[in-house]
């Protein structure tokens, strides 16, 4: 953090009142973070990442894994809750979905599904059982 003490050894900032010393230091460091973050967001996405995706169409097109909606479609109609978060990975060779719901009572519950058969591999999360459709 910047001091007031450290500002004020600038000639024009000893001029300045107290209360706007306090003012200045936090809206600099508010300016700097959003310049901080704007440059962030503006950096492009690698190319492989978007590599990463037509080849997982590609494997979807070709009927080597399962269309995420459709493992959606069956995980909903056994489960209650809101998708929060979809993963797709290789595990050992095992290419699976990792699905994170939210639950009614506000838990969190990942789904591990095999990408290629649509089973259902394990589940964890806290009342997992409060999510059960009847």
């Amino acid at each position: 953090m910047v001091h007031s003490s450290w500002l004020c050894q600038n000639e024009p900032m000893k001029n300045l009142p107290g209360y706007l010393l306090k003012l200045i230091i936090p809206t600099a460091a508010c300016i700097a973070a959003a310049f901080a973050i704007a440059l962030c967001l503006a950096v492009p996405v690698p190319a492989s990442a978007d590599d990463d995706w037509r080849k997982l169409h590609e494997e979807v097109q070709a009927g080597r894994i399962k269309p995420l909606g459709d493992i959606l479609d069956s995980l909903l109609r056994d489960w209650d809750g809101q998708v929060i978060d979809v993963e797709f990975e290789e595990d050992d060779g095992q290419r699976l979905y990792e699905i994170e719901l939210l639950g009614s009572e506000g838990q969190v519950v990942e789904f591990e599904v095999d990408a290629v058969t649509g089973e259902l591999l394990g589940i964890e999360g806290t009342n997992i059982n409060g999510m059960r459709r009847q």
